[in-house]
């Protein structure tokens, strides 16, 4: 099970906290994550990401249903960056 470090901006870092889109696109494809916040009150925020295999995180991540996600969380698309644990 791959794991993965995520980063990205969002427009408001407690509506993206609060958001229960995560757990609704993820959990049914057996994907895990714990959220993180920028102390310095930045809108950079991260997860942890557990996921059963990469390909199934891709297709995921194309989906409209996680544009759809992202856009209502205040996901800044353009500055998602993912990185695999080796």
């Amino acid at each position: 099970m791959p794991t993965l470090l995520i980063f990205h901006e969002v427009d408001d870092v407690e509506h993206w906290l609060s958001s229960p889109k995560r757990e609704q696109i993820l959990g049914p494809l057996g994907m895990t994550v714990r959220t993180f916040v920028d102390p310095a009150k930045s809108n950079r925020v991260g997860l942890i990401a557990e996921v059963p295999d990469m390909e199934t995180f891709q297709r995921m991540m194309e989906s409209e249903e996680a544009a759809e996600a992202m856009k209502y969380d205040g996901v800044r698309p353009d500055t998602v960056l993912v990185l695999v644990e080796p």
